[in-house]
């Protein structure tokens, strides 16, 4: 089940969460065994450490700038660009700008 999206119309997944100074906001659309979903927004310099996922993550960018880090090596992404963090690899975020992701992590 999708939650915290309204049904049966067009949203902008970026426009469901607000972002708040000096903070990284989540937002779960759905969470089961197999599937994580979460609207993420980050204002401008937050960041999550690196750490690694149990699942393959995809990062869809809807909004700013970050540099995404995946097994040490950087990537510059900007609204529009998606990127995969295979399952077990480290990988961080840091925000360039205010930014906003939907992430989606898809678990074995």
């Amino acid at each position: 089940m999708i939650r915290n999206v309204p049904s049966e119309k067009p949203v902008l997944l970026k426009d469901i969460i607000n972002i708040r100074e000096n903070q990284i906001i989540s937002k779960v659309l759905t969470d089961s065994e197999h599937i994580h979903m979460t609207v993420l927004a980050f204002d401008a310099g937050e960041g999550v450490s690196s750490h690694a996922a149990p699942g393959d993550a995809l990062v869809v960018v809807l909004e700013g700038e970050a540099i995404i880090t995946i097994d040490g090596r950087e990537n510059h992404v900007g609204a529009g660009d998606s990127v995969v963090m295979p399952a077990g690899i480290p990988h961080a975020v840091k925000a360039l700008t205010k930014y906003k992701m939907l992430l989606t992590v898809v678990k074995e």
